[in-house]
């Protein structure tokens, strides 16, 4: 990160400081004493003006270094732009690029007489990342760090599984990750990415920063957390490279004063029971408890099993059912087109049914796809359940756009094919949607259909309930960005030009609660996918309704 401290010249400082006697006696010809000392104002001048040469090579080679890593970065970024910004450092550090350093910049050339880059750089910082994008970035980084139980080092020296292009993080990155963590009150993630801005500071990495900073966070955080201990080891540590900081040594004074009275409140307290008698009171207590409260206390929260699956760990497939899997040749009871051609089908799950189909998208229609939406790609939405309108959330990082066939012939094309397949009508089928996933891209889990608590949610559409869901995946992903169902412990992994669908809906219209799925935030990689929601009306002769409840 560039810093930056804009000064005027010292000669254009001198030389102001000179007009006014210069202006008083402007005869200088009349007396040699006064032209001596011209003299020596004009050495003075030539003294700052070398100064000011200096300075300004000084400057121009430091945009040239500045200019030559980006020309190297941008080289090997422009090659595999999907792909480079598929690390999500990359991503990280191209927001903080264009949203601080580039700023960084504009200030150090804007006395500059190249008013040409000036005004181009100003006009088009207007379309750069803001303030909000780099934070994005950063909380992506984080959410990632959990996810998939990544340590800082790890993030920080670019050793990700699957990258193309590795990118390590500065002390400054980390510092400025920390930050934001800290600005979120996040104490957790700021005092880790602290750590690490510290450990690279200690391991000899040059930077502007020193270790008080980091350590005034740092100590800081970690009081946050309830860790006085640790929190008054950082301050002294602190106050050994700087004796005066103002502000550690009003914390040093408070850390031991809150010590001391927990050790005094510690010491007041009446003495524990034995060990024995707080098992049997845990054992008592626990009989206490209705069973099914009981049960209910084991069950793994479905945060912890969604980030389980993630990472591939959790998966529910038992060798057995397994066994019941199969491949074959699917031609949609000898449909017309797929006779001589099958698809290739495979079972990718038994309850809930869930198939894939193989290299069912082409390379080139998933090229024409992307080259539609991505135009028209817009902050992707979700239905609210108490107002039934589509509004923008947290839990869903990723831009979408929707495609239809007058937006171009093949479209129609893999409507049609998707009808083909499933055997199902796709004229009450809401549009193509296509989704590209950001920086850690992911949608948390949650259900497509409309449940009885949202009777309203597809009223405007006039076309019932979703039945069924049909997903493309239009790339293969690196590293994360599986398509997980937390509930009966199933992972499936994106394939280039594949597609997997199920069913949302039992035959007797009821929801299958089942079916409630998430996509994982993606690691490393790039993911496109697009999907078809397809809806109850016009399904009655193509898939009758049963009778059971949950047929």
């Amino acid at each position: 990160m560039l810093s930056i401290r804009m000064e005027l010249p010292c000669w254009c400082l001198l030389l102001l400081s000179c007009l006014p006697s210069l202006s008083a006696h402007s005869d200088f010809f009349t007396s040699i004493g006064h032209m001596t000392d011209l003299l020596y104002t004009e050495k003075d001048l030539v003294t700052s003006l070398k100064d000011y040469i200096r300075a300004e090579e000084n400057k121009l080679e430091r945009l040239k270094q500045w200019a030559d890593k980006l020309d190297s970065l941008s080289a090997t970024a422009t090659q595999d732009p999907e792909g480079f910004l598929g690390h999500p450092v990359n991503a990280f550090k191209l927001m903080k690029r264009l949203n601080t350093e580039w700023g960084d910049l504009e200030s150090l050339v804007l006395s500059d007489t190249t008013d040409g880059f000036i005004s181009n750089l100003t006009i088009q910082r207007q379309h750069f990342p803001t303030d909000e994008d780099q934070t994005g970035a950063a909380k992506a980084l984080l959410r990632l760090q959990d996810t998939y139980k990544l340590d800082s080092n790890t993030i920080s020296t670019g050793n990700l599984p699957g990258v193309k292009h590795k990118s390590p993080m500065t002390v400054e990155d980390c510092y400025e990750l920390a930050k934001i963590a800290y600005s979120e009150a996040d104490y957790y993630h700021t005092e880790l990415w602290m750590e690490q801005a510290l450990k690279q500071l200690d391991g000899g990495e040059e930077s502007t920063l020193d270790r008080v900073t980091v350590l005034d966070y740092l100590s800081y955080a970690i009081y946050q957390q309830g860790e006085l201990k640790r929190a008054l080891e950082y301050t002294k540590k602190l106050l050994e490279l700087d004796p005066e900081h103002q502000r550690a040594k009003g914390n040093l004074k408070y850390f031991e004063f809150q010590l001391e009275k927990q050790k005094k409140a510690e010491q007041d307290e009446p003495p524990k029971e034995t060990k024995q008698e707080e098992e049997d009171a845990a054992k008592e207590a626990k009989k206490k408890k209705p069973r099914k409260e009981r049960e209910t206390i084991q069950l793994i929260p479905e945060r912890k099993k969604y980030e389980m699956l993630c990472r591939g760990e959790g998966i529910k497939m038992t060798p057995r059912r397994a066994s019941r899997l199969f491949c074959r040749y699917y031609d949609n009871n000898h449909n017309p087109k797929y006779v001589l051609s099958p698809i290739k089908q495979q079972d990718e799950w038994d309850r809930p049914y869930i198939v894939r189909y193989l290299d069912v998208l082409s390379h080139d229609e998933i090229e024409m796809v992307k080259k539609l939406a991505k135009p028209r790609l817009r902050r992707a939405t979700v239905h609210d359940p108490q107002t039934g309108k589509l509004t923008t959330a947290q839990y869903r990082v990723s831009k979408s756009a929707w495609l239809t066939g007058y937006d171009h012939p093949d479209i129609d094309k893999i409507n049609q094919r998707i009808e083909d397949l499933t055997g199902l009508e796709m004229d009450t089928a809401e549009e193509l949607q296509v989704a590209n996933y950001g920086v850690g891209g992911q949608y948390e889990p949650h259900f497509d259909f409309g449940r009885k608590d949202e009777p309203d949610a597809f009223k405007e559409l006039g076309t019932g309930n979703r039945i069924a869901t049909w997903l493309f995946y239009m790339s293969d992903v690196a590293a994360g960005g599986a398509t997980v169902f937390p509930d009966v412990g199933a992972a499936i992994w994106p394939k280039k030009g594949s597609a997997v669908f199920w069913y949302n809906l039992f035959p007797s219209g009821e929801g299958d609660y089942s079916t409630r799925h998430a996509a994982c935030p993606v690691l490393v990689g790039n993911k496109w996918v697009s999907n078809k929601w397809i809806h109850e009306r016009g399904q009655e002769w193509r898939r009758p309704c049963g009778l059971n409840e949950t047929e």
